[in-house]
């Protein structure tokens, strides 16, 4: 399983690599821009990633606009259903409009910081994701 994490903050972006690493491969950016580059690159190369975990709050380019900008990539290269990069949104915001516009956007999973390990290993088994599955 290929792995993205984009997060800026260093204590989150470590915590998700440790935990995530577990489940597959796992590359990461340190803001919006560079994650949209890697997600681009990875698709161009024919070895999209599985998962996406994505800060909504990064300098250069915002978490919610990465994720309705790969929903477009996608919708242009006709990528559906169970193909698309499944998306787990990660922030410190406690925002509802900010929570339904992920969702709307077409985010699976929504987690707030401080992230809790145990409902992150419970998502990642409703995405059907296994540990171990590199």
């Amino acid at each position: 399983m290929k792995i993205l994490i984009v997060e800026d903050d260093l204590s989150s972006r470590k915590f998700l690599y440790k935990v995530m690493s577990e489940y597959g491969g796992c590359d990461v950016t340190v803001d919006g821009m560079e994650g949209l580059d890697a997600f681009m690159i990875a698709l161009d190369d024919g070895e999209p990633y599985d998962l996406i975990c994505l800060d909504i709050m990064m300098p250069k380019v915002d978490g919610v606009k990465v994720l309705k900008t790969i929903r477009e990539i996608e919708r242009q290269r006709n990528i559906e259903g169970d193909s698309k990069v499944k998306i787990i949104m990660t922030t410190a915001l406690n925002d509802a409009e900010i929570v339904k516009s992920s969702f709307d956007s077409g985010c699976e999973v929504y987690a707030a910081k401080p992230i809790d390990i145990k409902k992150l290993e419970n998502v990642m088994e409703k995405l059907n994701f296994t540990k171990g599955k590199k």
